[in-house]
């Protein structure tokens, strides 16, 4: 099956150039016009998005952020823009992307960006679904349950059981969490992070196991545990 890439941008001649480039280079493409109408379109099965940044309505940035932040998506996005400054950069990485190019580009430089980040991005479940033994997280519907049965988890709990399911055997230091988790959130102490994992751990039970403690040097999830 071919990879899915959804192409965002508000000019028509643009989003038509890219989907031909890139259908022709064997990848199968979404086109939406606006950031509201790409996040209708979205599903688990897209592989990457290349975003424009300014489109009237929601930005490219605020896209972005809304599912790194609320959604909880880790879906690779390549920024489109004619803004090139430092500052711009730095925005647009804080808020989730993955690379950025600058207009005008040639269509070489897209379909090499493209390539290289879908390398070295980890490939999608097919149902953006996260399994271990009994425990079972549904990305799309954020639903959390342990052998069938369904649990309620806060928002920052989730992300932080997501972060770690999805890098098993990684160990996040608890300024790595905070940064994935809260994005930057002032006034937010690394204590937060080990009172969270203590409540994950208790709603899980038994499968709490998995989060295991690496002295020193942070959190890992462990399904061997």
């Amino acid at each position: 099956m071919a990879t899915k890439i959804l192409v965002v941008d508000d000019e028509p001649d643009l989003r038509e150039i890219l989907q031909c480039n890139l259908e022709n280079a064997g990848y199968a493409v979404d086109t939406a016009e606006s950031a509201e109408q790409a996040l209708e379109l979205l599903t688990p099965q897209h592989a990457l998005i290349l975003l424009d940044v300014m489109m009237a309505g929601m930005s490219g940035f605020a896209m972005a952020e809304k599912l790194r932040k609320e959604l909880h998506n880790p879906v690779p996005i390549i920024f489109l823009t004619a803004r090139d400054t430092e500052k711009d950069l730095l925005v647009g990485f804080s808020s989730g992307g993955d690379d950025y190019i600058s207009k005008p580009f040639s269509l070489h430089e897209v379909l090499a960006r493209v390539k290289a980040v879908l390398r070295r991005s980890p490939a999608q479940p097919a149902e953006n679904r996260l399994q271990a033994g009994p425990l079972t997280i549904d990305m799309t519907r954020k639903l959390v349950e342990v052998e069938g049965q369904q649990l309620k988890l806060s928002p920052k709990e989730f992300g932080i059981l997501c972060l770690l399911m999805q890098h098993p055997g990684r160990v996040f230091s608890r300024d790595e969490i905070l940064a994935h988790v809260w994005h930057g959130e002032s006034y937010v102490l690394d204590r937060t992070v080990d009172v969270h994992i203590a409540r994950i751990r208790r709603k899980l039970g038994d499968a709490g196991a998995c989060l295991t403690n690496r002295q020193g040097y942070g959190y890992c999830f462990d399904p061997q545990a």
